[in-house]
């Protein structure tokens, strides 16, 4: 998958997560101030990804940092698709 469609991938999990429609997403777009995203929100979220990506994280070993815009969501998930692709 393509940098473009894991960002539509996450604004769609960002929509299912947080219950509202999430029309535009950037890679600089912050998470939390910009979307309001909170801690339930991020749990929600990583669950939904988990799900559509198809890969498992403990919510434990992950930095806040992760969250921090849509471009390190991405660059997260691809770090993640890359090493299940590896195994």
């Amino acid at each position: 998958m393509d940098r473009k469609g894991i960002i539509e991938h996450i604004r769609r999990a960002l929509t299912a997560a947080m219950d509202r429609e999430v029309t535009q997403l950037r890679e600089t777009t912050l998470l939390f101030e910009e979307l309001g995203l909170d801690s339930a929100g991020t749990l929600e979220l990583l669950l939904v990804l988990e799900d559509g990506f198809g890969f498992e994280v403990d919510p434990e070993d992950l930095e806040m940092d992760v969250f921090r815009t849509a471009g390190s969501l991405a660059d997260y998930v691809t770090g993640l698709l890359a090493a299940e692709a590896a195994v």
